[in-house]
């Protein structure tokens, strides 16, 4: 039998190489799947249960999100806040020999043209880039392999000891500007990389290590151990401003391109500004023709695992009617809402809590007092107490009493009885008001008419507020699992005007030219949210523009993280809420607001050992732990 060559045999549980790629139909194959596994932190990305994996229909998952473990919002239902989340590396390094294998491939084949070996190049050494920043923002310094590995027998060959985080970061940097240099002029369009893809992400990556190498040592935070002797994780102060010029010039090439610009950079008012951001997220497909705000998107298919859940998972209880759906899951919490600005506009971008008593005591989250002498709204207007603050609040968060279409959401919590003799709170029940009227404690009788506060199945918001953002309000889904569409924006503008214009303010020594790039670039942001005056370029200003620009798209907890402020900030915390209070004392009925400490909301401490994940397996694969 030998002689005959029997198992002489091409395999056929793979496809070669040469096959692969001899045809645009066997490239875009292999091209979407090393796209559709990039981390990409999008609406199917949970810190419970990882990347790409259809979060939605995944009942065990229970609507978990990023912001869930910030300060941005409070699930109804759950607690839970640790440093078991978030983690990511057989994947990582699965996807990273694949791309490997991509760039090994590529200078083999005779059926592609040189224009065409490069675009590919350049893609995978984007995806890799990519790829190692998931890794490096999670673990500090990783073991950089730049060519798949063989197993010949020995094991030991296969055990790659881990890089400094200064050479994962400069690693991570070194690809994206092969792929800037490679892509060359051409542009794939915001679904697919090309040299503006990679530039906006080395912003975000050079940003990323500048801030470790400021940061990561005493007075900010103390590692010890094997890791940070070796340089494992931290990074010398010295480098900061290497880092921050990076992330400058990236920034600033992306600016200077005349090709992105913010959406309706210029609203003629609060009301115009806030309903054009609420659109743009709504359906960013919508504005990627000419100049545009996205730099880069991943767009999904309805019905199928590639589409997401958010209008399922996080609509008011009011317009999901099956509760199997599990609505309302996204609790913008009091601290979020409070972090945003009025339009006084005098010049000091001074953020001023929202109004709840007349005695203007904002510090109070005792519960209702029956002595206390609370403003009132009005009945059919609760949602003024919001009035006059920054456009983009109104089109993230949901206030008591706003409209999802052509319904009125209703967010009630308690009820204070007409003879001022005691209140209701969080407990359903009715009570007679001064108009002969029968009023209940949630605001209606029955639990499909109200959307706050009931304590039952974890489908009402415990925080007061729920959540606009992305969600599909002029173009309803059906009320089913994997039907939602719209696209994840994962670069966009709006971010590289803030990375340039924090690299401008933490750098040592910035230029006058910078400094006012800088300033600039900030209260353009500002503008577009219908702010008329400008603000000092300052550290504060920038974070707190950060907080209220780029909320809920997966960055804050990564900014609290890199500038190591999550310990300090999250020290015996609670995150807060406001309860909507209808005082039956007076007639009509008026609505009070009360500032609670929301029930099963449990104090959070983040321990600063968190900002290091621990390595998975070290026991097998040999690598040093981290602190």
């Amino acid at each position: 039998m030998g002689c005959t060559k029997i198992l002489d045999i091409e395999p056929n549980d793979r496809v070669s190489p040469e096959d692969l790629f001899a045809s645009k139909e066997g490239v875009e194959a292999q091209m979407a799947n090393l796209y559709g596994r990039l981390p990409i932190e999008d609406f199917n990305y949970s810190p419970n249960r990882g990347f790409n994996i259809g979060v939605g229909s995944d009942v065990n998952n229970a609507g978990f999100m990023a912001a869930h473990f910030s300060d941005e919002a409070i699930h109804p239902e759950y607690n839970d806040f640790g440093e078991e989340w978030f983690d990511y590396w057989e994947d990582g390094y699965r996807l990273i020999r694949d791309i490997n294998i991509l760039l090994q491939t590529v200078p083999q084949l005779a059926s592609i043209d040189q224009a065409a070996k490069d675009k590919l190049n350049a893609e995978a050494y984007f995806l890799r880039a990519y790829t190692y920043f998931a890794l490096a923002k999670r673990y500090g310094g990783v073991p950089l392999i730049e060519s798949p590995q063989e197993y010949n027998g020995n094991i030991a060959e296969l055990k790659v000891p881990r890089n400094t985080e200064k050479e994962t970061w400069d690693f991570i940097l070194a690809d994206c500007d092969r792929a800037t240099e490679l892509f060359g002029e051409v542009e794939n369009g915001p679904r697919r990389a090309d040299k503006w893809v990679a530039l906006a992400l080395k912003s975000r990556a050079a940003l990323f290590a500048a801030s470790i190498a400021k940061f990561s040592h005493q007075p900010y935070v103390s590692f010890s151990g094997p890791a940070v002797d070796q340089g494992l994780v931290g990074i010398e102060t010295k480098f900061a401003d290497t880092y921050y010029d990076q992330c400058i010039a990236a920034s600033d090439a992306l600016m200077k391109s005349g090709k992105f610009a913010l959406y309706q950079a210029e609203p003629a008012s609060p009301e115009e500004a806030a309903e054009n951001y609420r659109q743009f997220f709504q359906q960013p497909d919508q504005y990627l023709n000419g100049v545009r705000e996205p730099i880069f998107i991943k767009s999904y298919a309805t019905n199928t695992v590639l589409a997401h859940n958010y209008d399922v998972w996080f609509s008011p209880r009011q317009m999901v009617l099956d509760p199997n759906l599990y609505p309302g899951r996204m609790n913008p919490t009091l601290d979020f809402v409070d972090a945003f600005e009025d339009y006084t506009d005098d010049g000091t971008g001074k953020v001023k809590p929202l109004k709840t008593r007349a005695d203007g005591n904002e510090n109070d989250y005792n519960g209702f007092n029956l002595g206390t002498n609370y403003i009132a709204y009005p009945q059919n207007a609760p949602y003024k107490i919001a009035e006059g603050r920054d456009a983009r609040l109104r089109a993230m968060v949901l206030f008591p009493g706003e409209t999802w279409g052509s319904t009125q959401i209703i967010i009630q919590g308690g009820l204070v009885k007409a003879n001022g003799s005691g209140f209701y709170y969080r407990t359903q029940t009715s009570e007679v008001g001064q108009d002969g009227q029968t009023y209940y404690t949630f605001g209606a009788a029955r639990s499909t008419q109200y959307s706050g506060f009931d304590p039952t199945l974890g489908h009402y918001t415990r925080s007061g507020f729920l959540f606009k953002k992305f969600m599909q309000i002029d173009h309803p889904v059906e009320q089913a699992w994997e039907r939602s569409t719209q696209s994840w924006i994962d670069f966009r503008y709006g971010e590289i005007l803030l990375n340039y214009a924090e690299a401008v303010v933490e750098k040592s020594s910035p230029t006058g030219a910078e400094s006012q790039t800088a300033k600039e670039a900030l209260n353009n942001l500002r503008r577009r949210a219908a702010h008329t005056d400008q603000i000092a370029l300052t550290q504060q200003n920038v974070r707190k523009e950060r907080f209220v620009e780029l909320a809920f798209e997966n960055k804050r907890r990564w900014d609290l993280v890199r500038w190591r402020t999550f310990h300090k900030s999250f020290e015996n915390r609670v995150r807060k809420g406001l309860v909507p209070f209808l005082d039956l004392r007076s007639n009509p009925a008026r609505y009070i607001f009360v500032r609670v400490n929301p029930l099963g909301i449990e104090a959070k401490t983040f321990d600063y050992l968190w900002y290091y994940k621990d390595i998975p397996g070290t026991s097998a694969n040999g690598l040093i732990q981290n602190p």
